[in-house]
């Protein structure tokens, strides 16, 4: 294979992987907006938490794996804890009280951090076993993204056959259409959704551990990665998680070609993309909820 093509490869491969997690962390997102109605603005904080704490792990017990574990069970506990300590009292109040009220924890969380780890910027070692290339068709793809778009798939297929094949799934589905009506008939309504919260925030902290290695854990990493995976959201559809999976790995295409190839437009290329969807699409590529 030529250079060129192999450049392109190289970089669409790193596009890919950047585009799965921006997917983990939008997925959630969007079941807990799309789906759930909840505008939680604390979302990508929960991404960095987890980072932090899958930091912490690692300084403890010296194992990736055990904080691929732990820091996105932890993350999805807190974010339990928060619907339905906090979330639930002001959700009668429509979105402007969320909004004041994920705002006001993303603040909470991002002084935390930096009160426990301080502000500067925190490496995470990939696993031993995740370093290196692999070689394929001629070309040398990095392992550790390759896991990442792996463990990516593997989620969303898990996702997807919960949703859509199980009777969980239904219940869900369900509450989200009418839940005055899943309530009439004996079903837990706010455990099913305090339930999918809970998920969102996992997935997030899943995205979180799985970009530690890759971009170091430091206090702005919610900022930097927030703001795409609500474009991810936003232009994907609420509520769908294939308009989402589509969308985040455009964009993540989008943002490694055009860190290679147009670097002073790179920053704004998502922002476009963005405008010229909406422009045709307003509810997104697939919205499924007003």
């Amino acid at each position: 294979m030529d250079p060129v093509t192999a450049m392109y490869v190289a970089q669409g491969m790193h596009g890919l992987a950047y585009g799965m997690i921006l997917f983990l962390l939008a997925s959630g997102l969007t079941l807990i907006f799309g789906m759930m109605g909840i505008l939680n603005l604390a979302h990508a904080t929960f991404f960095m938490l987890s980072a932090y704490l899958c930091y912490q792990v690692i300084a403890w017990t010296g194992s990736f794996w055990l904080a691929l574990l732990i820091a996105p069970i932890v993350t999805g506990i807190i974010g339990v804890l928060l619907e339905r300590f906090l979330l639930r009292k002001v959700h009668a109040f429509g979105h402007i009280g969320e909004l004041i009220l994920t705002v006001g924890v993303s603040l909470v969380i991002l002084e935390s951090v930096k009160v426990f780890w301080g502000t500067e910027s925190l490496p995470v070692q990939i696993p031993n076993v995740l370093q290196g290339l692999v070689t394929a068709g001629g070309l040398d793809y990095p392992i550790y993204r390759l896991f990442i778009i792996g463990l990516s798939l593997v989620i969303l297929i898990v996702l997807m056959l919960i949703l859509y094949k199980t009777r969980l799934g239904m219940v869900v589905r369900a509450a989200v259409s009418d839940a005055d009506m899943v309530d009439a008939l004996g079903i837990n309504v706010p455990l099913v959704f305090m339930l999918v919260f809970g998920v969102g925030t996992w997935m997030a902290g899943v995205a979180g551990v799985a970009i530690a290695p890759i971009l170091t854990v430091f206090p702005g990493l919610a900022d930097q990665v927030g703001m795409d995976a609500f474009i991810v959201v936003v232009v994907g559809g609420f509520g769908s998680l294939g308009g989402a999976l589509l969308v985040a790995i455009i964009c993540g295409l989008l943002n490694s070609y055009g860190v290679q190839f147009v670097s002073q437009l790179a920053p704004v290329l998502m922002y476009i993309f963005m405008a010229i969807v909406l422009v045709f699409k307003p509810m997104g590529l697939f919205g499924e909820r007003e």
